[in-house]
């Protein structure tokens, strides 16, 4: 291993630890010429499917990428770091574990999808919204309706003090379908 201080090509290793996932390996090492420590870190390099995007061209999978589009989504939120590399960990591993050589970005979106609905709900819609692209206001309607339906979140909270007032979505609902509440 390259020294980083003085660039010779001898080191020897003091320590090595496994991280609390064993998926990473931390290793101390010592310069044989000019006696600096210093500290690397060993991944096993797996190869990964391309991406095939909705426009039909093939990128490679960019895990950087991914958080970026995930602390967007979660931006204001009381979501970990820890919990955003997670999600893209665990996506990883699907991507690994399918074998596939390409994999469409819209099995990639809902599968990440899935994961941030779990997560929280607000991040969910903000990467839907974008992941998407929703057309009109009925199309974001529909979805928040159908989350709030998966949830059955449309029945009234008696811990709300303006529970026996509609919610939006309730509102929305009702205002698409010409009734007033």
């Amino acid at each position: 291993m390259k020294c980083p201080f003085c660039s010779h090509q001898e080191s020897k290793v003091i320590d090595s630890r496994a991280s609390a996932a064993a998926d990473v390996t931390r290793r101390r090492r010592e310069c044989e010429k000019c006696d600096r420590r210093f500290t690397t870190y060993e991944r096993v390099e797996e190869v990964l499917p391309l991406i095939v995007k909705k426009d039909g061209r093939r990128e490679t999978f960019d895990r950087q990428k991914l958080v970026a589009g995930l602390r967007r989504a979660c931006d204001k939120r009381a979501v970990a770091l820890e919990a955003i590399e997670g999600i893209v960990d665990a996506i990883e591993r699907d991507l690994i574990d399918s074998g596939e050589k390409e994999l469409s970005a819209q099995v990639v979106g809902e599968k990440i999808m899935g994961h941030l609905k779990r997560l929280d709900e607000v991040a969910y819609v903000r990467f839907a919204s974008v992941y998407r692209s929703f057309r009109d206001i009925d199309e974001f309607m529909s979805e928040l309706e159908k989350m709030a339906r998966d949830k059955g979140s449309l029945r009234q909270d008696p811990s709300r003090p303006d529970s026996s007032r509609p919610n939006a979505i309730e509102r929305a609902g009702a205002e698409k379908k010409g009734d007033s509440l």
